[in-house]
């Protein structure tokens, strides 16, 4: 139960504060909790407790007030953007930030959508939870070809980090050894059905430099006692994944992280608390806490503490350094650099194909697995040899035709069971995800007139697709139909979307790493070159975007910057050189 941790008003000076409550902000809690540290967790939305507040959990569409679907009204007035988020719903919506709270801009001739958690936990209860490790070519290619900055960190500088935070949270996925995507600490994969086990074969033989492999996925698959211990139990491949878990059978804050954060008894949680900025103190030159805006009350209030992990999430992270200003700091906190809010990033998801496959009509497969095959990057591996720079992955699926209407969504009643007696063909398809490379040009800043309903400047977003990413769309298009071809898929159906970055939901880059101060705002800890007793642990700190899902990646920085800083906090010393 986390009603005994949380506080509102407290003149408590905490060791740490940690802002924001999703993937990173829990790892980042649960690690300096367990080193000894004091921890206040704020977040700008409501408590949200494990297994009592899922409660769209296990319903079938008959048992909600609109059959599944958000009211078109409400939809449009209080969702505009999140709506098309591919887990909203009338099950998840209460999951989701209100549009209409939290409004943002977008500059003329560009569109960026920003889907966002609103809830304790944040986007920990609505991912995806596809789980990669990066490579070490992820970490080296804005050196080789140019653009970005250089990674002031290594795979290597990861490595054990990807282990500890793959045997906490439990991943799921096969031992593959393949260079460019490193093998996880994993529990069983998850079965191939019966056409999945074909095309493995035949992709494989006739592309050479590919591997079909079963994605890897932060669902307990076959959890070991570890993970029982925990309160977390098996996957029930029910696919409603973002309602919430009681099975705690998929990695989130509030069935993971949270939970063994609260047993050190060192953690306390601020909900509906808004950060409006950071505390400087300028003559020592450190911060000492966050200024808040009661989210109900619009009541305002500080929290202290020794040092801050900002792990807000990308753009509300930079939200927050960007109207944190002061003399010494005139265009946000720790930004003598001017990067702040540059290098905006999302990942390539607009291209696919999709094709009939013939000749396992008598083949079924039960319940409704949280991942799918992918197959690993392929392309550019030794230097540039296509159109574009950077990479990407194929993602795929199958699926029984006959159950589904032509929009995608599932049959269910009598129509349903009706359609069940005679299922039709399988459909294959093939998407991709691919590598946005980092510019300056696509950035956020705090708008100059408007604000939202609690006077904080709204961030306005400009990002758009470059003429690289472009190419690649083309290219993940043609590769996608020569796959169905080659399998022997007819019907074969080819597109790129137009839609716009942001969609993906892998934002980073705003307050990149790096080696030089002057074009970078943190040291390869995660820490301000600026303030040494700042840190910022979420996406906001990338300094690419390679191509795999990126989450993976957070829980390993942020649980490697904690301990950092627990150190530099035992020591009373929070030099800002890495290399001291």
């Amino acid at each position: 139960m986390i009603d005994p941790f949380l506080v509102k008003k407290t003149t408590k000076k905490y060791d740490a504060i940690v802002v924001g409550s999703g993937i990173s902000g829990g790892w980042v809690a649960k690690e300096l909790c367990e080193r000894g540290l004091e921890v206040l967790m704020v977040e700008r939305g409501p408590a949200v407790r494990h297994r009592q507040d899922y409660t769209g959990e296990g319903k079938a569409p008959w048992q909600l007030p609109h059959g599944g679907e958000v009211p078109r009204e409400l939809a449009e007035e209080e969702y505009y953007v999140q709506k098309r988020c591919y887990a909203f719903n009338e099950a998840t919506k209460h999951f989701f930030g209100n549009d209409h709270d939290y409004p943002y801009s977008t500059a003329d001739g560009s569109r960026f959508d920003w889907i966002r958690g609103n809830s304790l936990g944040g986007r920990s209860i609505l991912w995806h939870r596809q789980s990669y490790r990066w490579a070490p070519i992820d970490f080296e290619e804005n050196l080789r070809d140019g653009n970005g900055c250089d990674w002031p960190i290594r795979y290597n500088d990861l490595e054990s980090w990807y282990s500890h935070v793959e045997r906490f949270a439990g991943i799921s996925g096969s031992v593959d050894n393949i260079p460019e995507l490193p093998d996880s600490e994993c529990l069983p994969p998850f079965e191939f059905n019966t056409l999945e086990k074909h095309l493995k074969t035949v992709i494989e033989d006739r592309f050479p430099y590919m591997k079909y492999i079963q994605g890897r996925c932060a669902h307990l698959s076959e959890p070991t006692q570890f993970f029982l211990d925990q309160g977390r139990g098996k996957c029930m491949a029910r696919n409603q994944c973002q309602r919430g878990c009681s099975f705690g059978a998929y990695f989130s804050t509030l069935s993971s992280t949270l939970p063994a954060a609260l047993r050190t008894n060192r953690l306390q949680i601020a909900c509906n608390s808004i950060v409006h900025s950071v505390i400087h103190d300028e003559a020592s030159n450190r911060v000492t806490g966050v200024n808040i805006i009661d989210e109900e009350t619009l009541e305002t209030r500080e929290y202290h503490a020794n040092m801050v992990f900002l792990c807000a999430s990308t753009l509300g992270t930079t939200q927050i350094m960007l109207n944190s200003k002061s003399a010494a700091f005139p265009t946000g906190i720790a930004n003598s650099s001017g990067v702040l809010g540059h290098y905006l990033m999302d990942h390539i998801y607009n291209a696919s194909a999709t094709g009939t496959i013939e000749g396992f009509e008598d083949d079924y497969y039960r319940g409704n697995r949280p991942t799918a095959p992918i197959v690993p990057r392929f392309v550019n591996l030794e230097g540039q040899t296509e159109k574009f720079a950077r990479g990407y992955f194929l993602r795929t699926g199958t699926r029984r035709m006959g159950i589904h209407r032509e929009d995608g969504s599932t049959l269910f009643g009598a129509e349903l069971k009706q359609k069940l007696r005679a299922p039709g063909p399988w459909q294959f398809h093939v998407g991709a995800s691919g590598e946005m490379t980092p510019k300056y040009e696509n950035k956020v800043g705090l708008h100059p007139d408007k604000t939202d309903k609690w006077g904080i400047p709204q961030l306005i977003i400009d990002c758009s697709f470059t003429e690289n990413d472009k190419l690649m769309m083309e290219a993940m298009r043609d590769k996608a139909v020569e796959v169905l071809e080659a399998v022997g898929a007819t019907d074969i159906q080819s597109k790129i979307t137009d839609a716009p970055p942001g969609l993906a939901i892998h934002e980073m880059g705003t307050a990149r790493m790096g080696r030089d101060p002057e074009t970078s705002v943190l040291n390869s800890r995660n820490q301000c070159h600026d303030l040494p007793n700042l840190f910022v642990a979420d996406g906001a700190c990338m300094a690419s975007s390679a191509h795999q899902n990126p989450s993976l990646t957070y829980m390993a920085i942020a649980a490697r910057a904690a301990h950092l800083a627990a150190d530099m906090y035992e020591r009373k010393d929070f030099h800002n050189d890495p290399d001291s």
